[in-house]
């Protein structure tokens, strides 16, 4: 045979096997496709009860503002004077996370009822300047006829740090963004320095109880603005909110209020945010200005220091609340948050590789899933399950440990057993954590990745295998839309060098960077091929039969 004649029939030959190639089905690990299945079915609760809190809610707003009450019990009764907006409870913990629900499965809701609530409590409830105070429905204003400024300034910092901050990590520019630049650039007339928080609250009596309060108040408010402080920085570029966040932790770091000697420093929720924030603060100053943070490492070390070696149990979880100067524990109760503190400490291990502050971390998480399940955190109240719940998935974002993961998927099912039939929770203003816990859970679940329009039967679930991940995308009737992958959004929203553990911020799994390329390997045919992350991040156009399946496999190139 010719050398012509062999080399057409091996060309032949390649065409055929490509072509084979392309028209055979892939072969997918089946027991990663019945994980992504699964994982998908959870996420998908989480959605919808997501979705059936934010119905249930809407159900109780005041029929003329349009604004939500604090407590569900206070739209069904005939007491004169209490139903009302709270800027540090209803629009710090409830409100925001009804409009991520909304952002994310139900855009016209999003659009419409969420953007009328907003423009109503900026009208209706804005007493100095932008800043918001308690609105009664009763009285058709404000709750309490004499101003008073330091309810103003705790209502504001909370409504930022607990409400808008978070929600402005996951959907950046938005109205909801601009109302947070508002507030906080008239804050700054109130509080520029630690010394004016101190005058808004006065001094207490002698009591110790009193004067306990009074400093955790004090550290919450110093707290809530670092946090809010070091991320609005990275935001905008302006010096000015890193100068603002500097006047605070010298207050604390450089000797004016030593919290590794003081009498009561509370870690549970409403105090603990001083750590946290400080800790935020110092990654800030890493990137920022190392001088300053090389000033402030040997008195946050001996902080850090000082509550693993006093505000531990025997299995590394914080206590209540303790007085570091002499060693002794105040409130032995357990905190809920006990994650929000670990924060700080992997936040620190990250920029200066302390090996010891990870240890401790994983010390905190390692008995979990052996000796917490069920664990009453705060009572019967699901409060207590959705701080320690986010707790441990934000730290599972970076330490995947297996009895972790266990733990999570346990406690949530006690959690969600805890929604009512019409939607309604606690019937208080925690109910919104609630939503944002499910919605935390419920990302991770699908790898970041979401569906719009979303549906109640369209569910989307997602597992890693080594390399690559596997995504499943299963419908009960026929859909079309587009599936949407995450962005890093640390760096395109917050613009932060790392992406490093903070209070209230959706974690990061799968995202694509508009840079880089990837390859999808598809049972739909029509979807495999190179993408490029920005075209992941605009989501690509889907189309599933009824009862259909789509798995597709992604990595990259």
């Amino acid at each position: 045979m010719s050398n012509t004649i062999q080399f057409f029939n091996l060309q032949a030959s390649l065409i055929f096997c490509l072509c084979t190639a392309c028209t055979m089905p892939p072969v997918f690990d089946q027991e990663v496709v019945d994980r992504a299945v699964e994982n998908g079915k959870q996420a998908n609760e989480g959605y919808e009860r997501s979705l059936k809190f934010v119905e249930g809610w809407l159900t109780t707003a005041d029929s003329i503002s349009g604004l939500l009450p604090n407590l569900v019990s206070d739209m069904f009764n005939n007491s004169e004077g209490t139903g009302r907006w709270e800027p540090h409870n209803t629009a710090a913990d409830n409100y925001p996370f009804m409009v991520l629900t909304a952002y994310l499965l139900d855009k016209p809701l999003y659009d419409g009822r969420m953007k009328e609530i907003l423009q109503a409590e900026k009208k209706l409830t804005s007493r100095v300047k932008s800043l918001p105070d308690i609105y009664s429905f009763s009285k058709r204003g404000f709750r309490y006829d004499e101003l008073n400024m330091g309810q103003v300034v705790f209502g504001t910092s909370e409504y930022i740090k607990d409400g808008l901050i978070p929600l402005n990590e996951y959907l950046g520019k938005s109205p909801w963004q601009e109302r947070m630049f508002e507030m906080l650039d008239d804050l700054e007339e109130y509080i520029k320095d630690p010394a004016d928080v101190e005058k808004l609250y006065g001094r207490p009596d002698a009591k110790t109880s009193e004067i306990a309060h009074y400093r955790a108040l004090i550290e919450e408010v110093n707290g809530d603005m670092l946090q809010t402080l070091s991320r609005v920085y990275r935001i905008t570029g302006d010096k000015k909110y890193l100068d603002w966040a500097v006047r605070i932790g010298d207050y604390y770091l450089l000797g004016k209020r030593d919290l590794s000697q003081v009498e009561y420093l509370r870690l549970r929720d409403h105090g603990c945010e001083v750590i946290g924030g400080l800790s935020e603060l110092y990654v800030t100053l890493h990137y920022a200005d190392s001088e300053k943070k090389r000033q402030y490492s040997e008195a946050f070390y001996r902080l850090l220091d000082r509550v693993l070696e006093t505000g531990r149990n025997e299995d590394g979880i914080f206590y209540n609340a303790i007085n570091p100067g002499t060693g002794k524990v105040v409130d032995s109760g357990l905190v809920d948050n006990w994650g929000y503190i670990f924060d700080a400490y992997y936040s620190v291990y990250l920029v200066d590789n302390k090996e010891e502050y990870r240890q401790a971390v994983l010390k905190g998480v390692g008995k979990l899933y052996e000796k917490y399940r069920n664990y009453p955190w705060e009572g019967k109240s699901h409060d207590g399950y959705a701080d320690a719940l986010e707790s441990g998935i934000t730290i599972y974002n970076r330490e995947p440990v297996a009895a972790l993961k266990s733990w999570i998927d346990s406690e949530m099912k006690v959690m969600f057993a805890m929604q009512r039939p019409d939607g309604i929770i606690g019937g208080w203003h925690g109910d919104g954590n609630f939503a944002r816990t499910a919605i935390m859970y419920s990302l991770w679940k699908s790898q970041g990745a979401t569906v719009q329009p979303w549906r109640s039967d369209v569910m989307l679930g997602a597992e890693r295998s080594g390399d690559e991940i596997y995504f499943t995308l299963t419908a009960g009737n026929g859909w079309e839309g587009k599936l949407l992958f995450d962005a890093p959004r640390h760096k395109t929203i917050l613009h932060l060098p790392i992406d490093y553990p903070r209070i209230n911020q959706f974690p990061e799994w799968f995202t694509a960077s508009e840079n880089e390329t990837y390859r999808v390997v598809s049972s739909q045919q029509g979807l495999s091929g190179s993408y490029s992350g920005a075209q992941l991040q605009a989501g690509i156009p889907v189309k599933i039969e009824a009862g259909g399946k789509i798995v597709l496999s992604l990595g990259r190139l």
